[in-house]
């Protein structure tokens, strides 16, 4: 059976750490988003609330919002579970969610889930085949009689392998800390029949030396990541970049700084063959929301009418 990823227009957001908010400010934001004109609003794996059940506050409080898990960790999770979580979510608001799944990394995993990260491609690989085994229980809940509907998903992916299993198992990729270039090597591998959703991280409307900041304080807390690490050095980037906090090359290419230069990468990855940019505005403390800067960026949800729904093999 195929399903069909909903319309989500070219620009969305991306949020971090919804969960670390009340639900009722949750729900305020996400009303929010959706009257700033965002296709999407994704979250991150969520530390104090499931992933699930903030994607549920969300759309609970929105009429046509698409809300999608950018990504859920796989680990730890029976994939029975994450099968009917979301299948609960889509019966619910139908043509509003998208499962977005990935392994993240060993920092995150091991780190600060205290789970074990080994093999990840592989236990990516295997979790998609067990969460696509026939489920005699989901077909009987079938409506008039016909096949359940599978909810929507895309796969978190850098590397040329783990796109290509994007490719073949999933509507699409979701790309994270990238550049333009990367972005035309995914749409590459992925071919013209998948979706490419494409993270960027942001910073507008503050001072040029108060913005420079948070973009370096944002990656320096991603270097010590093997995969991200991998990623950039395919982009041309080495080990003088990660030193010291990140270089101001491997910074600029990363986070895009003003409405001008937004725009412009905006558009470059839209060029490259991104079908959605979902906009992650670093704010001055991790515990507060971007709304000025999803305000300001707003204009640019007009850009593009955005993709067309992609099948799911």
């Amino acid at each position: 059976m195929k399903s069909t990823l909903p319309f989500i227009g070219a620009v969305g957001v991306w949020v971090p750490g919804m969960d670390l908010r009340s639900p009722a400010a949750s729900a305020e934001a996400a009303a929010e988003v959706e009257t700033l004109g965002y296709g999407a609003l994704w979250l991150s794996e969520g530390l104090v609330r499931d992933s699930f059940m903030e994607a549920s506050t969300l759309l609970d409080a929105t009429a046509s919002l698409v809300v999608g898990t950018g990504i859920t960790v796989i680990w730890g999770r029976h994939p029975r579970v994450i099968r009917s979580q979301a299948r609960a979510l889509l019966d619910a608001h139908p043509g509003r969610f998208v499962l977005g799944l990935g392994t993240s990394h060993a920092r995150l995993v091991e780190g600060v889930l205290g789970l074990r990260y080994e093999r990840p491609l592989t236990a990516l690989r295997e979790h998609l085949d067990r969460l696509d085994e026939p489920d005699p229980v989901l077909e009987l809940a079938a409506v008039d009689g016909g096949p359940a509907p599978q909810p929507p998903r895309v796969l978190a992916a850098l590397g040329p392998r783990a796109l290509e299993l994007a490719r073949d198992q999933s509507a699409g990729a979701f790309s994270y800390l990238v550049t333009p270039e990367h972005t035309a090597e995914a749409r590459a591998v992925l071919g013209p029949d998948r979706v490419l959703i494409v993270e960027q991280a942001v910073v507008t409307g503050v001072r040029a030396d108060e913005a420079r900041a948070r973009a370096r304080a944002h990656i320096a807390g991603y270097l010590p990541g093997a995969p991200y690490r991998a990623s950039w050095r395919r982009l041309g980037f080495d080990d003088a970049d990660f030193a010291d906090g990140g270089s101001d090359r491997l910074v600029s290419a990363l986070v895009a700084i003003g409405d001008d230069e937004i725009a412009t990468r905006v558009s470059a990855h839209l060029a490259a063959g991104a079908d959605h940019v979902c906009l992650q505005a670093l704010p001055e403390h991790p515990a507060t929301l971007p709304l000025d800067q999803w305000r300001r960026l707003a204009h640019l949800t007009r850009r593009s009418a955005g993709p067309a729904a992609v099948p799911i093999s």
